[in-house]
């Protein structure tokens, strides 16, 4: 629909992805979303025909428009598991010659000789349901296919404190000298076009190299002689301190490590998902940035795993100083300057803020992999593994950071629900159990300390046969008492009988428990406050309970019947003759 209220024109050509199958059919070629091809031939798989041709079929359904499969991500996953399923049938004594050929037993041997883990699991599942999509799977494989798979438990917790501190100064120092080395190189290269070096220097020849390496990626090169490699021009290799990579192009680009290191940082500084800060649009300024000329930067966030309609949302960042939440932020986008300049010459349309220098150009393989000449775009597949291990990890460290930054330190949901955030990352990590101990501790302290400051006697309207009364009220079961053990009769003292379930409080105790009440407020005056909180404070709140719980009426009517024995019986209370 235009702006107007116009329908829009549908495009004159189709707009689908062809799916191309060569070969007598058992080549099934793949066009990804991104424009990226990828070719699966069965011909090569150690299957009898009528199974080639069955599966070759099912495959390119599920990569055709509509089939599921956008991205060549999808599919090579899928015939990663249908070659290790291939080799399985291979080695059986019987292979099946075709689909309807597959039997039960031969599912569950493939079944129960996959591995307990989730990449087990995996396989299983997705085989049953690639093989479910052909109408001449026999129904009893089928009804074995739809058995339920135990589930895996994944155990992955926070990471220590001490852990955490040391993994984020790693990354804060990789990038840190990354940033210092690319805006030291940027200065010189802006003082060699404004003129400001002396030509013929060292220096001058350092910003000459420097503006060939900003406009094309590359510092001034030559092709040598026998085989055609590529050389550092001679008069820059000595400037420069070098032909490799730390003397030529690292000087204005990240290099793949750098790149996962700022992903760390934002990871640690955010609690982003490690998909959604590798492909995290360049955050822009807002023109209103507000007094003092802070930059207010809008980072556009997006996960694909919270259904339609609910993948994006956005959030203003701030760079007020060196450790606000936007300093991040303006250091990436300077530490990738030049990467970005050169991706907008070659792919315009492309967004993004993680990006560094390769080594040599990519050939194209995975379309996870995204790449404009030398410059890689977001993060590589194997990357934060390579980075994890370096700083003493035995993976990727992304997932565990995550886990730990939400849970630990921000301790709330980051682009997820409440929902989720709970049964997912917090009630499953160990350190957040032992925090919660004493959460949990100070909330049970504080309801028993609330059980003891509130009436628990029961308010009656008059005594039943076989109450016995006491200074303060009637008891129901004398020889049953919480405080002091059963079968031996209530030694506790009267003004406890407030706070004791057998006890029953009539309209007679209202006048003698109404002038204990002033009685003990009185004693606020001329004690220490700590005694008095103490000695008087629990039971001077069971009676303020009580006294909401009459309401201000009742209690100025029961002031006015107060006697001469309620009086006595008040003194000798408070002055302790009473206690056993």
């Amino acid at each position: 629909m235009s702006r107007r209220g116009r329908s829009a024109a549908l495009p004159g050509t189709p707009h689908h992805r062809p799916v191309v199958r060569e070969q007598g059919g058992l080549v099934v070629r793949h066009r990804g979303a991104k424009g990226s091809v990828a070719d699966y031939d069965f011909a090569l798989l150690p299957l009898a025909p009528p199974m080639q041709h069955a599966w070759a079929a099912l495959f390119a359904s599920r990569c055709a428009p509509g089939g599921g499969w956008d991205s060549l991500t999808s599919s090579r996953a899928m015939w990663k598991e249908l070659r290790a399923f291939a080799g399985f049938l291979a080695a059986q004594d019987q292979p099946p010659e075709g689909i309807a050929g597959l039997t039960v037993a031969v599912w569950n041997t493939w079944r129960i000789s996959r591995p307990r883990s989730v990449s087990g699991r995996n396989q299983v599942l997705r085989i049953a349901a690639f093989l479910r999509l052909d109408a001449r799977l026999s129904e009893p494989v089928r009804e074995a296919m739809a058995k339920r798979v135990p589930g895996v438990e994944k155990v992955e917790t926070a990471l220590a404190p001490d852990e955490f501190r040391q993994l984020r100064l790693a990354a804060q120092r990789m990038f840190r000298a990354a940033w210092l080395r690319i805006g030291e190189n940027t200065e010189l290269l802006h003082q060699r076009r404004a003129g400001a070096v002396e030509p013929g220097s060292r220096q001058w020849l350092v910003g000459e190299a420097l503006d060939c390496l900003a406009r094309t990626g590359d510092v001034p090169q030559y092709v040598g002689s026998g085989g055609g490699r590529r050389r550092v021009v001679s008069r820059y290799v000595f400037v420069l301190g070098g032909d490799n990579g730390a003397a030529t192009w690292e000087r204005l680009f990240l290099n793949r490590m750098e790149a996962v290191a700022l992903a760390v940082l934002l990871v640690t500084d955010h609690g982003l998902n490690a998909t959604t800060v590798s492909e995290l649009p360049v955050p822009r300024a807002t023109p209103d940035s507000g007094e003092g000329g802070f930059p207010v930067y809008r980072i556009e966030l997006e996960k694909r795993r919270r259904g339609p309609g609910r993948h994006f949302e956005t959030r203003n960042i701030t760079d007020f100083g060196a450790d606000s939440p936007g300093r991040l932020i303006t250091k990436a986008l300077e530490a990738t300057a030049h990467a970005r300049a050169l991706v907008a010459e070659q792919a315009p349309d492309l967004d993004r803020l993680l990006l560094w220098r390769t080594n040599r150009p990519y050939q194209g393989k995975r379309d996870d992999e995204l790449r404009v000449g030398v410059i890689g775009v977001s993060l590589h597949h194997t990357a934060p593994f390579v980075w994890g291990q370096l700083v003493g990890l035995s993976g990727s460290p992304m997932r565990r950071l995550r886990k730990t930054v939400n849970v630990l330190h921000r301790r709330e949901p980051a682009q997820d629900t409440q929902d989720t955030h709970d049964s997912v990352y917090a009630l499953s990590e160990p350190q957040a159990q032992q925090a919660a101990a004493d959460v949990i501790a100070d909330g049970i302290a504080d309801a028993l300390d609330h059980a003891h400051r509130t009436l628990r006697a029961r308010l009656s309207d008059a005594a039943e046969p076989g109450d016995m009364e006491t200074v303060t009220a009637a008891c129901t079961d004398y020889h049953h008492s919480p405080f002091t053990g059963s079968g031996s009769g209530c030694r506790a003292s009267f003004l406890l009988c407030t706070a004791c379930p057998n006890a029953r409080v009539t309209p007679a105790h209202h006048p003698r428990l109404a002038h204990i009440h002033q009685g003990i407020e009185g004693l606020r005056a001329v004690l220490d406050p700590a005694v008095w909180s103490a000695d008087w404070g629990d039971a001077q709140a069971r009676l303020e309970d009580l006294k909401n719980r009459l309401g201000p009426h009742v209690w100025r009517e029961a002031l006015s019947r107060v006697t001469a024995a309620d009086r006595e019986a008040t003194e000798q209370l408070l002055n302790g003759h009473y206690d056993l």
